[in-house]
């Protein structure tokens, strides 16, 4: 039988065994003070899915001010650097790689994250969606419209994060830049109002995202970095496609040719948009002729479908998010062309080892 593409090796920058990736997943699980992954916790879930080609971590805030989601690790103080090498090193141990997702939600937060202090993003406008807190789910705010200054500390807690994730032992990092957070937030025209140089044109509205981009890669090589995009979000997150969504994505991915990243990830469209106007139904086959590097699409794949969207060359890797929830042994499942267990929602986002480490393997 012949090899399936899921299950060949990769080695353009990355030098994967697979190319299957683990998506990145919030699971709520770092219920502690100091908002650190944990050996027990972190340490084994992530362990346990080390076959991936690929891992990639639940976001991770940059900072205090980037929360917007209770119990979620963060990698910006030494503490959580600590936390995270236990991680690495049970990943690595296995024979794994594993980057860690660098996160600022923005406006999708909510004061009670922030001593009562509003969140910020590109404008003051409020995405009418709902903040996950400690509280249980709260309608968002109005947030406050960041500064410039505001984003040239935000761009300094990148590359501070970025850094810290190399002390801590990952392989890379990806950067955000997706689902209605912080970046897109810059991007889309039904969030970001603004009339300096950070709002208007393509360029304006991605050049907070190509400065973090820049100052990341003087602190680490540029080839351990990965980005994140959802092009075709609509109606969810507070975003909203019009006329300049498609084009100022299509501008930022081919300025990305002029780098030498790990990844750009792309997400298929989460809802239907075949009826929307301005949207891309088909992400993968969109871009892929606009990007020469290396592509990674997410969304809805099943083991037929990925092994097929890398055949037709429309994608080099594929992220997995919710099989890889109840099969920690997704690859070996495809390998062997196994029946895939079946996830519980109602623990995506609870605390402890029920829904998160103790779904079995399977057997033979």
């Amino acid at each position: 039988m012949n090899t399936q593409p899921l299950l060949t090796p990769y080695n353009k920058n990355l030098n994967l065994k697979n190319r299957v990736a683990m998506a990145p997943m919030t699971r709520s699980r770092a219920d502690n003070d100091g908002k650190v992954a944990t050996d027990d916790l972190q340490g084994l879930y992530y362990e346990q899915r080390a076959s991936a080609g690929l891992l990639i971590t639940e976001g991770s805030q940059v900072s205090e001010k980037a929360v917007g989601y209770i119990n979620t690790p963060g990698i910006y103080t030494d503490a959580q650097v600590e936390g995270w090498k236990t991680v690495t090193k049970r990943v690595h141990d296995k024979g794994g790689k594993i980057f860690i997702q660098l996160w600022h939600v923005g406006r999708m937060s909510h004061p009670n994250f922030h001593n009562g202090e509003l969140p910020v993003s590109a404008s003051a406008l409020n995405p009418n969606a709902k903040s996950f807190t400690s509280e249980g789910f709260k309608d968002t705010v109005t947030p406050k419209e960041m500064t410039i200054e505001d984003i040239k500390t935000t761009v300094k807690d990148f590359q501070h994060a970025a850094a810290n994730a190399i002390k801590a032992g990952f392989d890379g990092v990806e950067i955000h830049s997706s689902n209605g957070y912080l970046f897109q937030q810059f991007f889309n025209g039904c969030s970001n109002k603004r009339t300096d140089d950070y709002g208007g044109s393509f360029e304006n509205r991605a050049r907070f995202f190509f400065e973090v981009v820049d100052a990341i890669k003087a602190v680490i090589p540029q080839e351990k970095i990965g980005v994140r995009f959802n092009p075709s979000l609509h109606g969810m997150f507070g975003i909203t496609l019009d006329e300049d969504t498609i084009p100022t994505f299509e501008y930022i991915i081919k300025k990305l040719n002029d780098y030498n990243l790990a990844y750009v990830h792309l997400s298929e469209p989460f809802t239907d948009v075949s009826e929307v106007p301005f949207a891309v139904t088909e992400i993968a086959k969109h871009f892929r002729p606009l990007y020469n590097g290396t592509l990674m699409i997410n969304t809805a794949f099943d083991q037929d479908k990925g092994n097929k969207i890398i055949e037709a060359g429309e994608a080099d890797l594929v992220a997995y998010g919710k099989p890889f929830i109840s099969n920690p042994d997704l690859v070996e499942r495809f390998e062997n062309n196994l029946e895939l267990a079946e996830w519980d929602q109602d623990t995506f986002y609870t605390t402890g080892e029920k829904g998160y480490t103790d779904y079995p393997k399977a057997s033979k």
